[in-house]
């Protein structure tokens, strides 16, 4: 029997890579697959994404709503079997249960089905109900009892050294969780523990240990020491797996920095694991006999699922390199080989199986599934009568000193303005000396009406909807026949004017705001002429490109060069919370690696010299 497990750094993405999810898990060839840090929530759960021919699977998604956690970690376990029902296969578990404290055992599953057990896990009656909610509430752990042991798929919470709240939060997290596994251990039980438990226990597990390694961080050090305290060689009851197959091989590591390059030097740590205890299946009580020594043939690393491979170009060789994203996740897989695992009772899948539900299987929908996802531009309406205006699409409803005319003076978009592709229909009609506004709704001259002639601009037709425009862009200026600036706001409701998505040419600011790369082009009517002074297109559009390039050639000179490499830096901008948040600073654009390697990134710093706008 073999057993994996795997950091996928979001399901969905690895679904893709692969094709489908019966390609991905047949690619780990293993009987129990395990995967953390899934991004799935409950709704999202879907078919193709947690179902494939041949595999049973149990899920546990966040339920928390705390900012930052919706859609965050979540775990999974497939298990191979030929039959779901009747199979005395040992990868098909007798049971299942989602989280460790035995709080969420009480709540219904799929469908109308309910476990029957205690409310709370013996051992934790210290803790309060709303405490054990919290902990099993962002989806870390799927328990599966396949008779002869009980594993445990776990994905242990990360804790950075100045966030105190989550440190206290991955210490009782631990805490809670060994007490399930001193209770099942005191009941004979036999128990493997495998996932990513986010600690790296022993210097030879940390690329970047020094000799202080078990001093220079106190509230990180915690951690290493409570996970060496589980170990057999430090009094404890389970055994390091990987340590006990291979207790001397360095550079042994399953997580490398995504944003560093760090592959790339193998500069990474060792935070995947799997750990058992308990007694061995042999009858003898002679000594020698453990659960490691009789039944794991082997543990290691699957390195070929590494995203970095040699033969790939050096990022600071290729432009392009330093910001291509490497297809994969950030971890790689560890898997174990057990021997002499005898079969079992002849028994059915747990209810926990997503095979019972009903949203999986397309029986029930959820209220979010009953609203569609934004129309397309095409099928906006916008001739007559009340439309609905889709998320898309901004709406201009009034101008301030409009000249007011009953409605019955104004026509109905003609429908020439409106083609295969949706256009904004624009009116410029003159009005005293106000800031310029080109959006305008569309009104046939009436006799009794006291405006001037009005000029109506239309969108040329994009080729495209892809993104939004700013209401920035929109508001250009435009000359009339005698050169002055004069507009004319009326009233617009939301079936008058809709903007719709900018086309193929719109340009990104630094800001982030979208400025379209087109212009607006007039349509003068009978009495109006377009002003032949003004530039044409090609003129403007040579001079934007001038610019951009001045501005690129400005870019260029004022990044400094890293001292170790003399070759340009890359930025890169604060996002943690703090006096430096958003601010703007200058790294070796090298990828991570050693300090003993010359090829390495040579740990050049230096802030830019102002502030990022927030």
């Amino acid at each position: 029997m073999k057993i994996v497990t795997y950091n996928v750094n979001g399901l969905r993405p690895r679904v893709s890579q692969f094709g489908s999810l019966r390609r991905f898990l047949d690619s780990l060839d293993a009987d129990i697959i395990c995967f953390q840090e899934t991004k799935l929530s409950r709704q999202e759960m879907r078919a193709d994404l947690v179902q494939a021919e041949g595999y049973e699977s149990f899920f546990s998604c966040t339920r928390t709503s705390d900012k930052g956690r919706t859609g965050y970690s979540g775990v999974a376990t497939f298990c191979r079997v030929n039959s779901a029902f009747s199979s005395n296969e040992v990868a098909l578990p007798v049971s299942a249960e989602e989280g460790f404290t035995g709080v969420l055992k009480i709540l219904p599953v799929f469908g109308s089905r309910k476990i029957e057990y205690p409310s709370i896990v013996e051992g934790l009656e210290d803790f309060s109900t709303d405490e054990l909610l919290n902990i099993d509430g962002e989806g870390r752990c799927i328990i599966t009892d396949h008779d002869h042991f009980v594993l445990f798929n776990v994905y242990g919470p990360r804790a950075v050294r100045d966030d105190r709240e989550r440190i206290e939060f991955k210490l009782k997290f631990f805490n809670i969780l060994q007490k399930r596994w001193e209770s099942l251990l005191a009941q004979g039980r036999r128990i493997f523990v495998v996932g990513d438990l986010n600690i790296a226990p022993s210097a030879i597990d940390r690329c970047d240990a020094g000799p202080d390694f078990e001093k220079n961080d106190f509230q990180l050090c915690r951690f290493r020491t409570w996970f060496r305290s589980l170990l057999v060689r430090n009094g404890g009851s389970f055994f390091d797996v990987f340590r006990e197959k291979h207790p001397e091989r360095r550079d042994a590591y399953t997580c490398w920095a995504t944003n560093s390059g760090a592959e790339e030097f193998n500069y990474g740590s060792r935070i995947d694991h799997i750990l058992c205890a308990g007694p061995c299946l042999h009858k003898e009580e002679n000594g020698g006999h453990s659960l490691v020594a009789c039944h794991v043939e082997v543990c290691d690393i699957l390195k070929q699922f590494q995203r970095w491979k040699p033969g790939n170009t050096p990022r600071h060789k290729d432009i392009k390199a330093k910001n291509a994203k490497l297809e994969g996740s950030d971890h790689i897989p560890v898997y174990m080989c057990l021997v002499e695992i005898p079969n079992i009772q002849q028994h059915n899948t747990p209810s926990l199986s997503t095979r019972y539900c009903r949203q999986v299987s397309g029986c029930q929908q959820t209220l979010v599934s009953m609203f569609p996802r934004r129309q397309p531009a095409e099928e906006i309406n916008l001739s007559g009568g009340p439309s609905s205006v889709s998320d898309d699409s901004i709406v201009v409803k009034r101008c301030s000193q409009l000249n007011k005319r009953p409605l019955d003076e104004c026509s109905p978009p003609s429908s020439n303005l409106i083609q295969k592709d949706v256009f904004s229909t624009l009116v410029n009609c003159s009005e005293g000396s106000h800031k310029e506004s080109s959006l305008e709704s569309p009104c046939s001259k009436n006799g009794r009406a006291k405006t001037s002639s009005s000029v109506v601009c239309k969108k040329r037709t994009r080729e495209s909807h892809s993104s939004q425009l700013s209401l920035k862009s929109f508001f250009q200026k435009k000359v009339g026949v005698n050169g002055d600036s004069k507009i004319c706001c009326e009233k617009h409701t939301e079936a008058d004017i809709s903007i719709p998505d900018c086309g193929p040419h719109e340009t990104l600011t630094e800001g982030g705001e979208h400025d379209s790369a087109e212009e607006w082009e007039s349509k003068p009517s009978a009495s109006t002429q377009e002003d032949s002074s003004q530039p044409s297109e090609k003129e403007k559009n040579n001079v934007a490109i001038v610019e951009w390039q001045r501005i690129q050639q400005l870019m260029h000179t004022s990044i400094p060069l890293c001292k170790g490499h003399k070759e340009p830096c890359v930025s890169r901008v604060v996002k943690k919370s703090g006096p430096n948040s958003g601010r703007r600073f200058y790294v070796c654009a090298r990828a991570e690696g050693p300090a003993s390697n010359p090829e390495a990134n040579c740990g050049f710093f230096k802030w830019a010299t102002a502030k990022s706008k927030k």
